[in-house]
């Protein structure tokens, strides 16, 4: 990473927690700027013997010998009065996942400055990613925006862009931004180092809320058209994972995790839901405007599988006329 021109040393707190937030810090700790404290949120239990697991971020701060800070939230004036006498430069957050008081906005000389995995003021709130993927959107980006009491609504510092491509997933546009987020944090840090920035106001009225994601909302809907269930796939890539249910000749019920597909357009005069076509490439199912392929699944209890895999082992699943049960049917 190439670091813009030299500017004064800022002393920073940052704030953040997972893998994404990581790759920010690493940035600022192999920059000239002095990460003086971490925050984040209290060890968590994971894994099968919930065992207290530390994110990310405190990780990588105690390899650098950083002091690290977990409050629950701010609302206890003791730590508000610790983050006071850091007597930081400035804050900066990347996905730290908690609402931030005024006297800690306040705090900081230069204030906090936000991260945020889109281009603003579209799609603000917790899932911007994949809110942007699953709406079509031709490009996404990140914005550095100076934090405000409100969600995602502080004046804009800089904003760098990057194209959505149709085979793009939230995964592949996650690690796209978490090597644009960081560059353009440490621009901007030289520019508010050196009085040279600027902040433009959101237009609330172009504003986008990206709300969280939920498991209910990865069951494949076949009366939708092939182009939007298309980019819902791709948008529950990696969590919840698009699904829909198979009922077997036994009325047996099965969960399938779809992981890949494409658009098949044509004038299709199957009802939705049914599979039109079958071979070693997918299983193409007709749906309320084309047709979708689905391309690479994963059976119950199963990896995800090249659908010629699936075939070996299923075929008698996945037969052309039969309907594939979803929401809607």
């Amino acid at each position: 990473m190439i670091e813009p021109t030299m500017s004064q040393p800022l002393n920073i707190i940052f704030a953040g927690t997972p893998d994404f937030a990581a790759k920010h810090l690493a940035a600022l700790i192999n920059s000239h700027h002095n990460v003086i404290a971490v925050y984040c949120p209290p060890d968590k239990p994971a894994g099968r013997g919930k065992k207290l697991t530390a994110c990310a971020t405190k990780l990588l701060a105690l390899e650098n010998n950083i002091p690290v800070e977990q409050p629950k939230n701010f609302k206890e004036s003791e730590d508000q009065q610790r983050l006071v006498n850091y007597q930081a430069d400035i804050m900066v957050v990347v996905a730290y996942g908690l609402l931030l008081p005024k006297v800690i906005l306040t705090a900081p000389r230069l204030g906090c400055i936000n991260v945020h995995g889109s281009i603003l003021p579209q799609w603000r709130g917790a899932a911007p990613i994949q809110r942007a993927v699953e709406a079509g959107d031709p490009e996404t980006g990140v914005t550095i925006m100076q934090m405000d009491e409100g969600l995602d609504t502080g004046d804009m510092i800089l904003k760098a862009t990057c194209e959505i491509s149709q085979q793009d997933t939230s995964a592949s546009i996650y690690e796209k931004l978490a090597e644009l987020g960081p560059t353009a944090l440490l621009e901007t840090l030289s520019l508010m180092a050196e009085n040279n920035h600027q902040s433009e106001p959101q237009n609330n009225d172009l504003a986008t809320y990206a709300s969280k994601l939920n498991k209910d909302e990865a069951e494949l809907n076949w009366q939708l058209p092939a182009k939007t269930l298309h980019q819902k796939l791709r948008a529950y890539i990696p969590w919840p994972v698009a699904q829909f249910t198979f009922t077997d000749e036994k009325k047996q019920q099965h969960r399938i995790r779809a992981w890949q597909a494409s658009v098949v357009e044509g004038n299709f005069k199957e009802a939705a839901g049914t599979i039109i076509a079958v071979d070693k490439t997918g299983v193409t199912v007709a749906t309320a405007e084309h047709a979708l392929k689905l391309e690479n699944l994963q059976l119950p209890g199963k990896k995800s599988l090249a659908f010629a895999d699936i075939l070996n082992g299923r075929a008698d699943w996945f037969q052309k006329g039969q309907s594939i049960n979803g929401l809607g049917e």
